[in-house]
Formats: C-alpha cells, sequence, structure tokens
C-alpha cells in the first residue's frame, strides 16, 4: 500500500466518513488490499477474500490475479463456503465515551466493530450484533441475508452511551441466548472486575464458542502524559479526585500494564485471543493482529 493510501486507515481521518457502511467499506478494502501485499496472505481461510487451492478444486476457480501478486494459487470462495456464526458484543457503557483527542473509544470501536462485521458479510459468514453496557441493550442475531448488514450497520450509526460498566452481565445472558457454537467478538475497555470479566468470557469458550477480546484503550490511558495539577472525574460514577500528574505517573502506569498483562496472560490461558487496541493506531493494524492471532490456532 502507498503511503498516500495508508492514511486512509487512520482512525481520525476514515471517522470523519459519516456514513458507516462507507467507513466499514474504506477500511476493508484498504486493509484487503494491503493484506494481498504481505506476508499475512493466506493467514486465515475464515476471513480472507480466497482460501489456498487443493487438489481437486476447480481450475476456473484460481484467481490468477492473486497468484500474480502472491505466486500462490488462492481459489474465490462462494456463498456454499459460508461456515460461521459470529456475535460481535460492543461495550457503550459511560466509559467508552472517554476521548483524549477527538475520537472516543466508543467511536473507534464502533468502526472497528462495523469493519469486522463488513468483513464477515463479504465472506458471506452470518453476522451479529450486542450492545450493552450494565446489561444488553440491543440484540441482532447473526444472518447473512441481504439487508442484513445495512441493519447492523444502521445500530452502529445511531449508538448512545449507555450506563456503568458491567461487563460479566451481558456476556452471561449472551451465554444463555447462545443454541449453537460460533464466535463472539468482545469489544470494549474492560473497565470492570477483572475477574467478574473473565468467569463471563470462560463461560462462553467452555460453552464451545471461540472468543476474541479486543481491548480497547485511549492513548492517555495507557501512557498517562498529563504533568500539572488536574482533576479527574470518573465518568460512570461522577467521582472525583485532583493529582498532579507527573507525581502518580509512575504508579498508574505500573497499575495500568499490570492490568494488561493480567488479561493478556490469565485470557490466553483460557483459549481466548486477546488483542491490545490503542484507539490512535490505524483500523488495518487492529485487524492484521486479530488475523496474527487466529493464524496461531487454526
Amino acid at each position: 500500500m502507498r503511503p498516500n493510501e495508508r492514511r486512509y486507515l487512520d482512525p481520525s481521518v476514515v471517522d470523519r466518513i459519516h456514513s458507516m457502511e462507507l467507513r466499514a467499506r474504506t477500511v476493508v478494502e484498504g486493509f484487503l488490499t494491503g493484506l494481498h501485499r504481505s506476508p499475512y496472505q493466506g493467514f486465515s481461510v475464515e476471513f480472507s477474500e480466497y482460501r489456498e487451492y487443493v487438489p481437486g478444486d476447480e481450475l476456473s476457480a484460481i484467481d490468477w490475479k492473486v497468484f500474480g501478486r502472491s505466486d500462490r494459487f488462492y481459489v474465490k470462495k462462494f456463498e456454499a463456503d459460508t461456515n460461521l456464526d459470529c456475535r460481535i458484543l460492543l461495550d457503550v457503557s459511560l466509559s467508552m465515551s472517554f476521548a483524549s483527542g477527538s475520537l472516543s473509544k466508543q467511536d473507534y470501536s464502533a468502526s472497528l466493530a462495523a469493519s469486522l462485521a463488513y468483513l464477515m458479510h463479504r465472506q458471506r459468514d452470518a453476522v451479529g450484533l450486542v450492545t450493552f453496557s450494565d446489561d444488553i441493550i440491543e440484540s441482532l442475531p447473526p444472518s447473512a441475508r441481504p439487508g442484513h448488514l445495512q441493519r447492523l450497520l444502521a445500530v452502529l450509526d445511531r449508538l448512545t452511551a449507555g450506563h456503568r460498566s458491567v461487563v460479566a452481565k451481558p456476556l452471561k445472558r449472551l451465554g444463555e441466548m447462545l443454541k449453537r457454537r460460533g464466535m463472539v467478538v468482545v469489544i470494549s475497555d474492560l473497565l470492570d472486575d477483572l475477574e467478574s470479566v473473565i468467569q463471563g468470557l470462560r463461560l462462553l469458550r467452555c460453552q464451545g464458542s471461540e472468543v476474541v477480546v479486543f481491548h480497547v484503550l485511549d492513548p492517555a490511558e495507557l501512557r498517562f502524559p498529563f504533568e500539572h495539577a488536574a482533576r479527574f472525574v470518573d465518568l460512570e460514577t461522577g467521582n472525583e479526585i485532583e493529582v498532579v500528574g507527573a507525581e502518580v505517573r509512575s504508579r498508574y502506569l505500573e497499575q495500568v500494564q499490570g492490568l494488561i498483562s493480567d488479561y493478556s496472560k490469565r485470557l490466553r490461558a483460557e483459549g481466548i485471543d486477546y488483542c491490545l487496541v490503542d484507539t490512535s493506531i490505524p483500523y488495518d493494524v487492529s485487524l492484521r493482529s486479530y488475523l496474527a492471532n487466529r493464524s496461531k490456532i487454526h
């Protein structure tokens, strides 16, 4: 991908596109273009445009343009190749509205969810959406039917902030709703009790679903760039505290890195994919990280 193309996957640029469908298409088309020109080609059968050629496939199904770029044989997938039921769980609690710049965690996460849904729909996989805060707010069951993607994107277009984060409760309710094994993608800042979150995710995993977690954090939450005295307000409780940034940075960063490390180690021990996402990084980087993680277990 040329430098002037890559800038369109930058979150601050992509999120200026008002149409969620156009935004998702911009991310996915740019991502797939980069994927086809990179060593990541063919990492995932389920989430790639193509699957690798095997003896017995019709030669007419080979995509010769992809062969010319990659020197490997790939065949296009068709509707009969649908192989996945996926639910995207999107956290819309008040803490997700935090933004140190122009883009909030909710804005980034909605675009990421739209891109994943668009990518799955392109592959003719069935995709659904669940939004939640302290409970499930809206739920669209997985479908690959015409018009379903537009309904899903319409939900993402009109998101409003929910209430406090209680991740475990909606995870438990979702577990009760699931009738068949599939995939669950959780997009959240995970600002809840770690043990409760892991217990909820473990329940989904034990029921046979493949679980992927995007842990979405703002750059300021990750690096704490504050120097002087400032008042910090909890978006969910309204509690306030005044501190001098330079005096508490080391302790804060130690706790944040400890939380990230705990989530990463504990979830991977449960067989759950964990992807840390910084809302300042391009969307294609998040998608590539996800595909790279998936390739390790397939």
